[in-house]
């Protein structure tokens, strides 16, 4: 039987989702910490474009793993989002300027895929105390 932590991976999911739709609204609260501004600090058009669809591929990650089904739905959701979390870490983390911002990237998004494994292979409390 699969056994996860369905509270934890919830919270992951409202997070995940309210981060996408929040960056998706304005691109630079991703933009600015992986330093793709310009001079002035403002977000350029074609970096809008890239980030965007971004966003929203993590709130649909995270509002799927809100609502999916406990056992296997959820378990999909969550290995997509952890998935995401790794690639995110693989593709962005060598190409940001600067060393600080690639090593602050891999290690969010590696961070957020290793706490969500945590939740999928972990046991809820209620179900260790029923057992």
């Amino acid at each position: 039987m699969l056994t996860m932590r369905t509270g934890l991976l919830r919270a992951i999911g409202a997070a995940t989702c309210a981060y996408g739709v929040a960056t998706a609204y304005r691109p630079g609260l991703l933009a600015r910490p992986c330093g793709l501004v310009d001079a002035d600090g403002q977000v350029g058009p074609y970096t809008v474009v890239v980030l965007r669809p971004l966003a929203w591929r993590d709130a649909a990650c995270g509002l799927a793993m809100l609502v999916a089904p406990q056992g296997p739905a959820l378990a999909t959701a969550t290995t997509v989002r952890i998935a995401s979390d790794v690639g995110d870490a693989l593709l962005f983390g060598p190409v940001l300027p600067g060393r600080v911002r690639r090593a602050g990237a891999a290690v969010s998004a590696l961070g957020w895929a290793a706490l969500t494994i945590a939740g999928l292979i972990g046991r809820d409390h209620h179900a260790t105390a029923m057992h």
